[in-house]
């Protein structure tokens, strides 16, 4: 039977009330943190580590990638483990108040390695660090992801939720620009990194606890995830909209860890001005926020799918016009990098609406509450993209014998150029494909929360 079907004619259910500014905000406010420290983590770890540090590109790009790899074992444990939690603090808020601390310690250690550290010793605390910080941000994210996607059950309140997260965390990734430019500029890069370390992970760990302390959270959905752990994850990938949103989103995070993790590369090594770094990163993500507002008015006019559709079009020819800039031409420097934001703002705000919205759909089929689960694989998604951008890079860069804080030879150059444009190029198109095909709009979703708040109803 279908959801229309199952509605009936003329049900009285009950209405989802607009969310309060209040909860909007205090729900976006950990991505400042996030933006702060996610900031300085993608564009500058890998440069730091190379350059700094002097851990060899091939192997920092592993030690990355094999902490994303603990959390194919990690995020589904933590979207599981969220979903059945019972706690008088909730099954989200309790998870998030535990990992504040702990996810600053890690973030702490990854910009603070002791000077006295052997290059062997200094690898092993890379390692711990990493897999500190991953463990104890997937023991965050998932549950609060999660709580995101239940704070409301419109279709349209979602995406508002989202872009004031999207805004908010703003406020973050100035900062983490501010702060890339201090370590940039600083005598002792080191010293400055760790100063900097310091401070996000005190920002991180102050507005976790705060926001987990404050939010509200759905009482009626403790006890409602999958009482299968594999089952749980079963369900995910069965549902056909999810996978292909899931295909979608590594794509999308793959094209936007390429222009963090690089800038700095490609604005020493090719452009020869490392300064333009930070101009850069804010000719790309201010227009992202800038927009914000378009962006929810339009996905309202022309649908969530449409907007997400153009936008990784524009993604895709943006990334291939990079491919030309080069030392010679700062002209598109300017030019593509907004162009680039403005389109890459639209992900972020109606991206994890949609994957609320699938969440629902979940439930029509299997009765089940399972945000954990959609929210561990879509981080899982999301790191996997990062992982694969760091060892792809870290490998080329050893095969086309990079050195560090040297005149590169054009093969290399020709590969970072290639690595920073073409890569995510390509991926975006295949990206925006894969999208056309997916079906689940506005008027299916109403009816299937329809049906959703009927059985509520019915069990009251």
């Amino acid at each position: 039977m279908s959801a229309r079907e199952e509605r009936g004619s003329d049900p009285q259910l009950p209405q989802e009330t607009p969310l309060a500014r209040s909860v909007a905000v205090t729900y976006g406010l950990p991505s400042v943190g996030f933006g702060f420290t996610g900031l300085i983590f993608i564009i500058f770890l890998m440069k730091f580590s190379t350059d700094v540090l002097f851990i060899a590109p091939a192997v920092m790009g592993t030690l990355i990638a094999l902490s994303r790899l603990w959390d194919a074992i990690s995020d589904p444990m933590a979207g599981y483990l969220s979903d059945r939690t019972r706690s008088r603090f909730g099954r989200r808020r309790s998870w998030m108040l535990w990992a504040s601390v702990p996810v600053g310690f890690g973030i702490w250690m990854l910009w603070s390695p002791p000077l006295a550290l052997s290059n062997v010793e200094l690898i092993f605390w890379m390692a711990a660090a990493l897999f500190l910080y991953e463990t104890a941000s997937t023991a965050f994210f998932i549950p609060y992801g999660a709580l995101g996607a239940e704070l409301s059950r419109n279709y349209h309140e979602r995406t508002r939720l989202f872009g004031y997260r999207h805004v908010i965390s703003a406020f973050g990734l100035l900062l983490g620009v501010a702060a890339y430019r201090f370590i940039d500029q600083a005598e002792n890069t080191r010293e400055a990194a760790s100063q900097v370390g310091l401070l996000g992970a005190f920002v991180v760990a102050t507005l976790c606890l705060y926001t987990g302390a404050r939010l509200p959270e759905r009482a009626e959905y403790q006890g409602r995830g999958s009482t299968a752990l594999f089952g749980s994850f079963a369900d995910v990938l069965k549902n056909r909209h999810a996978r292909r949103l899931l295909a979608v989103y590594f794509i999308d995070s793959f094209g936007v860890a390429s222009i963090g993790m690089l800038v700095p590369y490609i604005t020493q090594y090719v452009l020869h001005r490392p300064e333009l770094a930070s101009s850069i990163i804010l000719l790309y993500f201010l227009p992202q926020f800038l927009f914000t507002p378009l962006w929810l008015r339009l996905s309202r006019r022309y649908g969530k799918k449409r907007l997400w559709l153009y936008s990784m079009w524009a993604t895709a020819l943006g990334f291939a016009a990079l491919f030309f800039v080069d030392s010679g031409d700062g002209l598109l420097v300017w030019i593509v990098p907004p162009i680039l934001g403005l389109a890459g703002g639209c992900a972020p705000i109606v991206a994890p609406s949609i994957n609320a919205d699938i969440v629902d759909y979940d439930e029509y089929l299997t009765g089940e509450r399972k945000e954990g689960a959609y929210l561990a694989v879509w981080n899982f998604v999301r790191k996997s993209a990062g992982a694969v951008t760091a060892l792809i890079t870290g490998w080329v860069l050893q095969q086309f014998d990079f050195r560090p804080n040297q005149e590169q030879t054009e093969a290399t150059q020709l590969a970072l150029r290639a690595l920073f444009s073409l890569t995510p190029a390509i991926c975006y198109a295949i990206g925006a494909i894969i999208f056309m095909g997916f079906d689940f709009n506005e008027a299916e979703h109403a009816e299937v929360r329809e049906s959703l708040d009927r059985r509520l109803s019915n069990s009251n």
